[in-house]
């Protein structure tokens, strides 16, 4: 039996690391109410649409 040659992944495998102000838009509260309520228009959007 051969011994395989076992490789790490290279550093392009992962995924980049988010930027400083990608961390600060995730943790900012007033920003993420405000999607929360642009998400819940869109799915109230379509629900009425089924409905009519």
């Amino acid at each position: 039996m051969k011994n395989k040659n076992i490789q790490a992944y290279t550093d392009e495998s992962y995924p980049p690391f988010p930027t400083r102000s990608t961390l600060f838009w995730r943790r900012f509260i007033p920003w993420q109410f405000f999607r929360f309520i642009v998400l819940n228009l869109k799915i109230i959007r379509i629900v009425v649409g089924g409905h009519s």
